[in-house]
């Protein structure tokens, strides 16, 4: 069985061949029409100059920006977020109106909040974390947008391991603040390492699905290269009614154009409406 729903391009995970302001172009080349990031910047606050550069290479390279992590901490060094840090709750406070300004300047209306490792108490992080995530979905409100809020895999210290995780945490923001426009990013590689029952959360969950991440397993490797069932599972979220993007956050097992060859041309540009 196959499915319709189109895809967006990771360029944080693909083509780190190209400096990073090079990518978007570099997607829209390869017949893609829309993109996400991680955060792209070192701090949680860049300058304008900054800013504006990365505006401004979306915009040139004629791409929809989709999707946008807030600053996350030193990803490379093991850092998952700052959401549930207390130490540096400030930063992610920082971060949060520039996130929204960037997303408010290109119509990108999906914003991911990595939660943070375990460092302190359980407890006082968890509580920590209901205030910024309400915080976050307040700001990304103002411009009709959504928070994003993932399960990881690879990540020791990472307490959101499943989506029943993730939900939890959800509904506790919700029950806390009133706040409504939180939402599961659905990372099926990530589900699946952890040991995730995938095809259950999309049965019983794709209403609260509002992104979706893909790469194979095992070795995070583009589709088709491990035995996950993404085709069979991307089917089964659009007929349970998921529209949204599909996002290719693997790495390539050899160069990012060449990772592209399962993935027909025609279904890799915008949803038709």
């Amino acid at each position: 069985m196959s499915h319709a729903l189109r895809h967006a391009v990771n360029c944080s995970i693909l083509f780190t061949e190209l400096p990073l302001l090079e990518r978007p172009a570099a997607a829209r080349e390869a017949g893609f029409e829309a993109v996400e990031f991680w955060w792209p910047f070192a701090e949680a606050v860049p300058g304008d100059a900054e800013v504006e550069g990365f505006v401004t290479a979306i915009r040139d390279a004629g791409v929809q920006l989709v999707g946008l992590n807030f600053f996350a901490g030193d990803m490379p060094g093991g850092d998952r977020g700052l959401v549930s840090w207390p130490k540096r709750s400030g930063e992610f406070r920082d971060n949060v109106d520039v996130t929204v300004g960037i997303g408010e300047q290109l119509g990108c209306r999906a914003f991911n909040a990595l939660y943070g490792n375990r460092i302190d108490s359980a407890l006082e992080q968890d509580e920590l974390a209901v205030e910024n995530l309400a915080l976050a979905a307040r700001a990304a409100d103002r411009i009709g947008a959504t928070v994003l809020v993932e399960p990881v895999s690879g990540a020791e210290r990472y307490p959101l391991r499943t989506a029943a995780d993730v939900l939890g945490v959800i509904d506790r923001v919700r029950a806390a603040s009133g706040v409504q426009n939180l939402g599961l990013l659905a990372d099926l590689y990530h589900l699946a390492v952890n040991g995730d029952d995938v095809d259950r959360v999309i049965a019983e969950h794709t209403d609260r699905i509002a992104h979706v991440q893909i790469a194979d397993a095992p070795g995070r490797n583009e589709p088709g290269t491990g035995s996950l069932p993404l085709d069979a599972q991307l089917a089964a979220l659009e007929a349970n009614g998921y529209s949204g993007w599909v996002s290719l956050e693997y790495k390539p097992a050899t160069s990012t154009n060449d990772s592209f060859g399962w993935l027909p041309r025609s279904r890799r540009g915008l949803p038709t409406s």
